[in-house]
This record gives C-alpha cells, sequence and structure tokens, in this order.
C-alpha cells in the first residue's frame, strides 16, 4: 500500500495553534470560513487581551460575507447589527459588559435565539449568559507584536462543519 499524505482541512484544526504571520493571514483566515455554509447560524466567540487581533478578524470577516461601508468595534453600544446578503450578523462587544439585566434590557436573549452570524468579543464578560459558542478562537499577540498566535476549539456540530 502506499503512503497516504494527510493535509489539514481548509480552516484548520491543527493540534497545535495557528501562526498568523500577519493581516494578511487573518484575512485570508476569514476568507475561508466566510466560505462555510455553517457560518449563516454560527455563534464564534473571540478571546484576546487588548490588541490580539479580535476585531480585525471580525471586520474581515464581515467583507469577505459582503459587508460595505464602516466596520467599528460595539465597545460602548454592545453589538453592531448587520444586514449581509442572504444573512443576519451581529458583531458583540461585552469588555464594558457588567450585569446580567444589560443581557435582557438589551435583548440580546432574543437576537441569540434567532438565526444568523454572531460574533462576541469578551465573551467571558457575559458567560453567564452567552450559549455555548459553536467556535472559540483565542488570539494571542506574539512577542514581535506583528505574528498572532491563534487557537481553535469547536464545540459544536455546526464549529466541526467551521473547521472541517
Amino acid at each position: 500500500m502506499g503512503t497516504v499524505e494527510h493535509h489539514p482541512p481548509i480552516v484548520g484544526t491543527a493540534p497545535r495553534p495557528l501562526t498568523w504571520q500577519g493581516e494578511d493571514d487573518t484575512r485570508a483566515f476569514a476568507e475561508r470560513l466566510a466560505a462555510r455554509p455553517a457560518i449563516a447560524d454560527a455563534f464564534i466567540a473571540l478571546h484576546g487581551d487588548l490588541g490580539a487581533g479580535k476585531t480585525t478578524l471580525v471586520r474581515h470577516l464581515l467583507r469577505a460575507l459582503g459587508a460595505e461601508g464602516r466596520i467599528k468595534s460595539p465597545t460602548y453600544a454592545v453589538v453592531e447589527p448587520y444586514e449581509l446578503p442572504g444573512l443576519a450578523a451581529w458583531h458583540f462587544d461585552f469588555y464594558r459588559f457588567d450585569d446580567a439585566r444589560e443581557w435582557e434590557d438589551a435583548g440580546l436573549r432574543d437576537i441569540f435565539a434567532s438565526p444568523g452570524l454572531k460574533l462576541a468579543e469578551w465573551p467571558e464578560k457575559a458567560a453567564a449568559v452567552l450559549p455555548v459558542a459553536d467556535l472559540d478562537i483565542h488570539l494571542a499577540l506574539a512577542e514581535d507584536d506583528v505574528t498572532r498566535i491563534v487557537t481553535l476549539h469547536a464545540n459544536t456540530a455546526r464549529g466541526r462543519e467551521l473547521l472541517a
């Protein structure tokens, strides 16, 4: 029998972290992720310190999905909605989230119960009220302040579809 060479899936589920050398790598990952049918109803949680690249990844993903115009971080608004071609998307930033009552008052339960893509930065700040993310993306800035170390965790069947 011949030797079979195994390649990682298009997005990657490598046992070790991925290394993105710059923004082009971030964009390429976002474009591959956007091409996955499972993205339409996914909940993706983005983890990392300030400056790790969470918002940059969201911008590239939303652009790859057809977003036009300004894409900003919803740090003060908590959520920014996007109507994309054939898809609704919401970008959350829970950095300033302090009280679970904000969840109900802002109608976030209804958003998470509806179809569409949900992208959440700082999900640990709302962990008590958030559903399980389909995909957790952990971003860390390397010592060179350019390279990103990225770890992906699929928590659901949809998350595994995103990484297949």
